[in-house]
C-alpha cells in the first residue's frame, strides 16, 4: 500500500528470503517482524528475494510472504545504489519506474547474501539506513574463522579448530583428516565457515565419520572449520543490543531436542527447550554479559547481535561460540525473548532497532567525502 500525502510515517522496506540455506529462516523471521511493526509509526514496504536471486516487487512480495517465494510473476524490483534515488524501484519493459519510498531498511535476512555484508554493501552505496551491522561487522560475522581470530586477539576463549579450503580437501583429503586427529581430536563438529541455523553442522565422534561431514559441509562453502567439540556445556545465548554503547540481555540456555542445537533441534522438532534465565552462578553470570559486549565490539558489530557461549557444567570455563549479526527474530527465537525478558518487548525491540539504524546513518553522514 502506498504512502498517502501527509503520512508521516517511517516507510520501512523489509528485506527477506534470499539466496542462502537459510531461506526458510528468514520468511519465518519476516512474518514475526511484520507483524509487529506497529503500523500507525510505519509504513511497511516489502521486498522479497527468491533462492535464485531475483528481487520482487511489494505486491509479489506480500503474496511470498504468505505463500512462499516460489512460482511468483516475473515482475522486477531493486534498490538503486544511486545514492541520490531513496526508492525501490519496479523493472519494467518499459523501464524503471518508482514503486515506493524509503526511510530506512531492515533486512530479514540470515545466512551469505544477506548476512554477510554484501547487501549493507548496496545500501551503503544507496545512502539507506539500515538495521544491523555494516559491511565489515556482518562479513566478519559470517566468517567463523575470521570471527575466531578476532574474538582470540581480544583475548576471549574459544575452542581449539582448524580450517581448509575445499580446493585443499579435494586434493589432499588425507592430510587433513590426519591434521584433524592429531591436532583436534574427538568428538568435534564440521561447520561450513560462512553460514548460519546449523545448517550443514555435523557433529563428529570417530575418525571414519569424519570424511562424509567435510563433505556435508563443503556442498554449503568454500571454506570449512573443524572445531573441538566442549563436551559436558551449558549452551548459553546473550542478546547484545545499541552502536556506540551496546547493553547485554539477560543470559538464556538452550536444552536442545537432540545430541546439538541443529537445524532440525531449532526449526522442526519443536521439543528443545529454552531456560530463561539460564541458571548460572551470578559471577559466571556476569562475566558472560561482559564477554557478549566484548565479542559485539571486537567484529565492529552494531544494532543488534547474538552471542552464543558454551560453560562446561562444574568448572564453569566460559567458551565464545560465535556471534550472529542477524539472528532469528521470530517471536519464539531467542534474541527477542530475552530481551522481553529483560523489560523489553517485541514491537519496543523493533523501534528501538530502526532508531539505532537512523543514529548510525545520521553519525555516519557527517562524515567528509572530499579532501582539501
Amino acid at each position: 500500500m502506498a504512502a498517502q500525502p501527509g503520512d508521516r510515517r517511517l516507510n520501512v522496506a523489509v528485506i527477506f528470503g534470499g539466496r542462502s540455506g537459510e531461506h526458510e529462516v528468514s520468511l519465518a523471521s519476516a512474518r514475526s517482524v511484520v507483524a509487529n511493526l506497529d503500523p500507525e509509526k510505519y509504513q511497511v514496504h516489502l521486498m522479497g528475494i527468491t533462492k535464485e536471486g531475483r528481487w520482487l516487487i511489494p505486491g509479489e512480495s506480500e503474496r511470498a510472504l504468505t505463500d512462499g517465494l516460489a512460482n511468483i510473476p516475473s515482475e522486477r524490483a531493486m534498490i538503486s545504489a544511486d545514492h541520490r534515488s531513496n526508492h525501490l524501484l519496479r523493472i519494467t519493459d518499459g523501464g524503471v519506474e518508482q514503486a515506493g519510498a524509503i526511510d530506512v531498511v531492515f533486512p530479514v535476512l540470515h545466512g551469505p547474501y544477506g548476512e554477510d555484508g554484501t547487501v549493507q554493501g548496496l545500501l551503503e552505496l544507496a545512502g539507506l539506513p539500515y538495521v544491523g551491522a555494516g559491511v565489515l561487522g556482518s562479513a566478519v560475522g559470517m566468517d567463523k574463522v575470521v570471527m575466531k581470530t578476532l574474538f582470540e586477539a581480544a583475548g576471549l576463549r574459544t575452542p581449539k579448530a582448524l580450517h581448509f579450503k575445499r580446493r585443499d580437501w579435494v586434493a589432499d583429503g588425507e592430510a587433513i583428516v590426519a591434521q584433524v586427529r592429531d591436532t583436534i581430536g574427538f568428538p568435534c563438529f564440521v561447520k561450513p565457515a560462512n553460514l548460519g541455523s546449523s545448517v550443514g553442522i555435523t557433529k563428529v565422534r570417530t575418525l571414519p565419520d569424519l570424511v562424509g561431514a567435510v563433505n556435508l559441509a563443503a556442498e554449503y562453502d568454500v571454506k570449512v572449520l573443524v572445531e573441538r567439540s566442549v563436551e559436558n556445556a551449558h549452551e548459553i545465548e546473550c542478546s547484545v543490543l545499541g552502536n556506540q554503547e551496546p547493553e547485554a540481555s539477560v543470559l538464556g540456555e538452550v536444552i536442545p531436542s537432540r545430541e546439538f542445537y541443529s537445524y532440525e533441534a531449532k526449526y522442526v522438532d519443536g521439543d528443545s527447550e529454552l531456560i530463561i534465565p539460564a541458571t548460572l552462578p551470578p559471577d559466571v553470570t556476569r562475566q558472560v554479559r561482559e564477554m557478549a559486549v566484548t565479542a559485539f565490539g571486537c567484529v565492529d558489530c552494531a544494532g543488534l547481535a547474538r552471542v552464543d557461549f558454551l560453560v562446561t557444567r562444574g568448572s564453569y570455563e566460559i567458551y565464545v561460540s560465535e556471534i550472529n549479526t542477524l539472528p532469528g527474530f521470530t517471536e519464539i527465537s531467542m534474541y527477542p525473548k530475552l530481551w522481553e525478558a529483560s523489560g523489553l518487548p517485541y514491537g519496543r525491540l523493533l523501534d528501538r532497532l530502526i532508531e539505532l539504524a537512523l543514529e548510525r546513518h545520521a553519525e555516519r553522514g557527517g562524515l567528509r567525502t572530499t579532501y582539501g
